[in-house]
């Protein structure tokens, strides 16, 4: 059997509150990608830690303060809105081609 050697320091993605106090800071650390910086977030989020009587609010072992949901959930849309490609311009409706209309036009 392996003895797991306990005198190293988790890693912040699977201890997070160890190592952030907000979510502005899970946001602004580079060693995370995207994807590891949204299951943070998305476990903070979680109804799991929310306050019985202030649903509103999060109180995430290990960090020594509640978060607001409302930050957790706007540092998530700061990661999507990373994400997604800006849009494409025009505003012009695309129109299907329908290659029947020509013949029943012609009637």
């Amino acid at each position: 059997m392996t003895k797991l050697t306990t005198n190293t320091d988790p890693h912040p993605l699977f201890h997070p509150a160890a190592y952030y106090d907000s979510p502005a800071d899970v946001l602004s650390d580079d060693s995370l990608s995207m994807a590891e910086k949204r299951v943070i977030l998305s476990s903070w989020a979680s109804d799991m830690y929310a306050v019985e009587s202030c649903p509103a609010l999060r109180e995430i072992p290990g960090m020594g303060k509640i978060v607001r949901l409302s930050d957790i959930l706007g540092a998530l849309r700061q990661l999507d809105s990373d994400d997604d490609d800006p849009p494409r311009g025009g505003g012009v409706p695309m129109r299907l081609r329908r290659p029947w209309a020509a013949s029943l036009r012609r009637r």
